[in-house]
C-alpha cells in the first residue's frame, strides 16, 4: 500500500479566501483531493490560520452545530464545526470570545441560487493562542502571499489557472498585504 502524505496546510489571509470561488479535483479517482485555488495562485486543500474569534453560535436543531467568526487584519473567516470535527465543536463550545486561536481545517464553498460562492472553513483542530502566535502568523502569511505575488507573471500553472479565472490585480493583493503588516506595527 502506498503511503499517506496531508496536504501542506497554506496560510491565506480572509480577504484572498473569500474572494475565492475556484474548486477543482486533482484526478478522477474518488479519492483525488479537493481544491481551490486563490486569485494569487494558493492551492488550497487545507488552511492554516490565525485570528481573533469575536463571535460563535451553536446553530444546531437536533446535535451542537458550531459557527464562529475569525478574523485577522484583512477580513473575516466563517468556520463551522459540528460532530464530525468533535474536538474542535469542543473548544469553540468552551472558548470566550474574544480570543485568539490557531485553526488548521479544510477550505468549503457553498454556491447560493444567486450563484454567489461563500466560503468557509471545517476545522479539524482549533486551539487557543497568545497575540505573539497571530503576529508571526500574520507576518508568514504576507511573506508566503508575497512570494505567490513574484511568482505571478512566470509561475505555475496554478498561477496561469488563477489569472485565467480571477483576473486579479496583483496590486490589490499587495495593498492587503501592506495593510496586514501595518496592523501589527499598530500592536507595538
Amino acid at each position: 500500500m502506498a503511503g499517506y502524505t496531508r496536504e501542506v496546510a497554506r496560510r491565506v489571509f480572509a480577504q484572498e479566501f473569500r474572494e475565492s470561488d475556484l474548486t477543482y479535483k486533482d484526478g478522477d479517482d474518488q479519492y483525488a483531493p479537493h481544491y481551490l485555488l486563490t486569485p494569487t495562485g494558493a492551492r488550497v486543500n487545507r488552511m492554516f490560520i490565525v485570528g481573533t474569534l469575536v463571535e460563535k453560535e451553536d446553530i444546531g436543531s437536533d446535535s451542537e452545530y458550531w459557527r464562529g467568526r475569525v478574523i485577522d487584519p484583512t477580513g473575516s473567516f466563517m468556520i463551522y464545526a459540528g460532530q464530525y470535527q468533535p474536538e474542535a465543536a469542543q473548544v469553540l463550545a468552551e472558548c470566550e470570545t474574544p480570543a485568539f486561536v490557531s485553526i488548521v481545517g479544510k477550505p468549503s464553498t457553498y454556491t447560493t441560487g444567486e450563484g454567489d460562492v461563500l466560503t468557509s472553513v471545517r476545522p479539524e483542530s482549533i486551539f487557543v493562542v497568545d497575540g505573539q502566535t497571530r503576529d508571526l502568523w500574520v507576518a508568514d502569511t504576507a511573506k508566503r502571499t508575497l512570494e505567490r505575488l513574484k511568482k505571478f507573471d512566470n509561475g505555475s500553472n496554478d498561477t496561469a489557472k488563477a489569472r485565467e479565472h480571477y483576473d486579479p490585480d496583483p496590486k490589490r493583493y499587495y495593498s492587503m498585504v501592506s495593510q496586514a503588516l501595518r496592523s501589527l506595527k499598530e500592536t507595538f
